[in-house]
């Protein structure tokens, strides 16, 4: 048990150093690419994400996860999977290559056929590039992970900026995805040294299809949910307004990404080997539920907060219809990272069922909240569908509790007075703060006092999650 602590914490350290450059990163190449760049430009790239990203998850189709709960995997394992994803990823491009005038043509913008056949090369790119990353995610080797994002966000970033500076507009943003993608490829296979070979046998692909396949149907059923938005704003409304909408949701999900993409590069491998007790188990996740939310609710309650600052200090008045929106998604986004939780910990115990037929049922309930509600303008749209996706963790929770025995109470326990001591904490430091006129002094003064608030209140109700990260930091000062 002490052991898979250790490895935990050092998986979430590096998790943590991962996430938290890589969204510092993103946040200095976003402001300086969305001030350099229009509403339009965004609005053009945010309309492709959808298809590279269901173009991805048929690629990977679940086999990252399903490599995962194999105890070990074997090389045949991890070849017979290399090969499928470099044939699918290689034959998904070429199907895209030519529905690229179509797609054009559905949004009325032939600027569309050009530059999606250079943004959908980076669907065969990443598929060299999936067994590499699986491996040294299964061996939680985090700190290479982070090496390989940081570099290949950097490299990317300034292709971007340097193209953005000489006016090449949205190709900017394309030829950026692209040089991310090669280079986080490239790094990747470097540290595993690791590459496919022959002959293919693709007989360990039938052992986990059962899993798998269930896994890939999840995978693209929240892409869709992720990027319906997007997608139906495209087809109703003008282009700048779906950049304005693609502005307040890449934010939000650059906050909420943090905390989920921290516990997920550690949450399915550790609570695999976590061992079959279900005791033990639940203690494993209730322990990772209390250090999510610790983060994540002042994190995404903070952001929405300071959003109005934050959007006009950081990237312009131009963006300025985006804030509204940007603090409706920030509270479901607060959530987010328990969902992702619970998702894994479903496929950990190789519910992959449960996680396919609950992440269905939201994309159908979904759609039907936006055709009820997408007469009625993109502010009443956005807040019911904020509004389900909180709700839809009551889903989640009674199949937490087939699995592990989570109790409703027990949830309640565990997550209520985070949000409660969050939401207090962003509430007095908004209305102490509303005297202050400079933006600058505003955005400042209300981030060093709810963190101070924040902090505080957690060392007077000593907070046993805040003891162990203090500990944990000081340790590795020490050593």
């Amino acid at each position: 048990m002490e052991n898979l602590k250790e490895k935990t914490a050092k998986g979430i350290a590096w998790g943590a150093v991962n996430n938290g450059t890589t969204q510092v990163l993103n946040l200095v190449f976003g402001i300086v690419l969305a001030r350099r760049l229009s509403e339009d430009d965004y609005g053009i790239l945010a309309l492709l994400t959808i298809f590279t990203a269901l173009a991805g998850c048929i690629q990977a189709a679940g086999f990252s996860q399903a490599l995962a709960n194999l105890k070990p995997p074997t090389r045949k394992d991890y070849n017979a999977v290399a090969w499928f994803n470099i044939l699918a990823g290689f034959s998904m491009y070429i199907i895209l290559f030519f529905c690229a005038p179509l797609i054009a043509r559905f949004f009325h913008l032939p600027m569309l056929t050009d530059v999606s056949r250079l943004v959908f090369l980076t669907i065969p790119i990443s598929s060299i590039g999936i067994v590499p990353n699986a491996k040294l995610w299964i061996e939680l080797r985090n700190r290479e992970l982070a090496i390989a994002a940081i570099v290949s966000l950097i490299v990317s970033g300034c292709t971007g900026m340097w193209l953005a500076f000489h006016d090449y507009g949205y190709w900017s943003l394309a030829w950026q995805q692209v040089v991310f993608i090669s280079v986080a490829t490239i790094i990747k296979y470097c540290f595993t040294q690791w590459c496919p070979t022959l002959p293919i046998d693709f007989s360990p692909i039938r052992r986990m299809f059962g899993f798998s396949s269930k896994m890939m149907l999840t995978n693209m059923l929240t892409v869709i949910s992720q990027n319906v938005l997007t997608f139906i704003f495209g087809k109703l409304l003008p282009i700048g307004m779906v950049g304005q909408f693609n502005q307040a949701n890449k934010w939000n999900t650059m906050g909420h990404s943090f905390i989920s993409n921290t516990m997920a590069q550690v949450a399915q491998p550790v609570l695999t080997n976590a061992g079959d007790e279900t005791g033990r188990r639940l203690r494993v996740f209730r322990k990772m539920l209390r250090f999510t939310v610790f983060l994540s609710f002042p994190a995404m309650f903070g952001l929405a907060m300071v959003s109005h600052e934050f959007i006009l200090l950081t990237i312009g008045e131009k963006w300025r219809e985006s804030v509204p929106l940007l603090q409706l998604l920030c509270l479901s986004g607060a959530f987010m990272p328990i969902c992702t939780l619970y998702q894994n910990l479903a496929i950990s115990h190789g519910r992959s069922d449960i996680n396919m037929w609950l992440n269905i049922a939201q994309i159908v309930l979904q759609l039907c909240i936006i055709l009820i509600f997408y007469r009625e303008g993109i502010k009443v749209m956005v807040t019911a569908y904020t509004i389900f996706n909180i709700v839809w963790l009551a889903a989640w929770q009674q199949a937490t509790r087939r699995i592990i025995g989570l109790r409703f109470f027990e949830l309640l326990k565990d997550v209520v007075p985070f949000m409660l001591i969050a939401a207090t904490v962003m509430a007095v430091t908004y209305y102490i703060t509303l005297f202050i006129a400079n933006l600058w002094l505003l955005f400042i003064v209300r981030i060093a006092i709810a963190v101070a608030l924040y902090y505080v209140i957690m060392r007077l109700l000593n907070v046993t999650i805040l003891h162990e990260c203090m500990q944990f930091v000081l340790r590795k000062k020490q050593e």
